[in-house]
């Protein structure tokens, strides 16, 4: 039997998509498939999929002219093709033009497209192509793929995508709670790049409310983006207790020393920060938007989007709480311990690989 030939291609690279690609291309190469995968250079040096046992090419960001050329040398030859997000299944698609007759795309969507006004209308131009020139579109959560269907995907599947869980779960450290300056007050931790869809400004409006709290708690906040300047002006205006970390490298230890998460995102599919913070028994308070409500179950407080005093009065509650946090932390546990393993997203998605080539779709 000749051996099955993947190329998984990424676009800009977010941290839940490469990590998702580089678990896959892991597995695949463990089950004998041979896997190329195309992204900027400066991905792999984070991801290091060629230590997965997986090929690199070096594809520049959508952005640049000789991405095409680039995806098309790649791709050339391969039995399935698989896109991670939105512009990474554009590209791909006009990559392989006419030989989408005899090579299948598969596109992963990890979460939806941002925009407004004029941008919001090109995004879903692009989203009915993307999704029109696929053999099969897996969404992480079951609104993405209800969305999938309304833009005329001929075959989507919901398909979650399991986050690497760490070898050693870390361990809280009460030297590094001293070295944030936490001592004796709650810690609380919100992560993702910093900008507008992500919630951070209902959430400095509900560190207003926090700051009458004895002790009052420290909002930090880890990510970095184009927002961060507006966001510290109003810091720094209201005297918000309240930091910005930028870049951090090890979230799962500022997690393991976190009194309660906090994800005030417009939307999220299987959120990152969320599922670390299941696994560590971390409390989470959460929007109630898009895959956050099938990822966390009863496991989380959920609130609604864009509601500050709705967000403040939940955190404000876990605080003063400490039985239902004990709750939380072991409901997180548990919620994770149904989530599908790595093996188990791997063999999920060879098992679409090997019916598109047994159909030859």
């Amino acid at each position: 039997m000749t051996q099955l030939r993947t190329v998984q291609v990424l676009g800009g690279g977010s941290a839940g998509s490469s990590a998702h690609v580089r678990s896959l291309a892991a597995g695949l190469v463990a089950r004998g498939v041979r896997v190329t995968v195309c992204a900027p250079a400066r991905i792999d040096d984070i991801y290091d999929f060629r230590g997965a046992g997986a090929h690199f090419a070096p594809v520049p960001r959508r952005s640049d002219p000789q991405a095409i050329g680039a995806l098309r040398a790649a791709c050339a030859g391969a039995d399935v093709v698989h896109a991670h997000g939105l512009h990474a299944a554009v590209r791909a698609s006009l990559a392989l033009g006419a030989q989408r007759s005899r090579i299948p795309l598969v596109v992963t969507w990890h979460t939806t497209t941002q925009g407004e006004g004029a941008r919001a209308a090109v995004l879903r131009l692009l989203e009915r192509r993307a999704v029109r020139a696929s053999s099969v579109v897996l969404g992480t959560c079951s609104e993405l793929v209800d969305r999938a269907r309304a833009c005329g995907a001929r075959d989507a599947r919901l398909a979650p995508v399991a986050t690497p869980a760490p070898q050693a779960p870390p361990v809280p450290d009460a030297k590094l709670r001293a070295e944030l300056g936490v001592v004796g007050r709650p810690l609380l931790l919100a992560v993702g790049s910093l900008e507008r869809h992500r919630g951070y400004g209902t959430l400095l409006d509900a560190a207003g409310s926090w700051s009458g709290l004895d002790p009052a708690p420290l909002l930090l906040i880890a990510g970095e983006g184009p927002e961060r300047a507006a966001l510290q002006r109003r810091i720094t205006a209201e005297e918000l207790q309240v930091r910005l970390l930028g870049r951090h490298d090890d979230v799962p230890a500022l997690l393991a020393v976190a009194d309660v998460a906090v994800l005030p995102s417009r939307w999220e599919a299987r959120s990152v920060l969320a599922q670390e913070a299941l696994r560590l028994g971390v409390p989470l308070v959460a929007t109630a938007v898009g895959g956050v409500p099938e990822l966390v179950g009863e496991a989380a407080e959920l609130v609604p989007y864009g509601d500050p005093v709705a967000l403040s009065a939940a955190v404000t509650r876990l605080l003063s709480d400490p039985a239902h946090r004990a709750w939380l932390s072991q409901a997180g546990r548990t919620q994770a311990g149904t989530w599908p393993t790595e093996d188990e997203t791997v063999a999920q998605v060879l098992s679409v690989y090997d019916e598109l080539a047994l159909t030859g779709a």
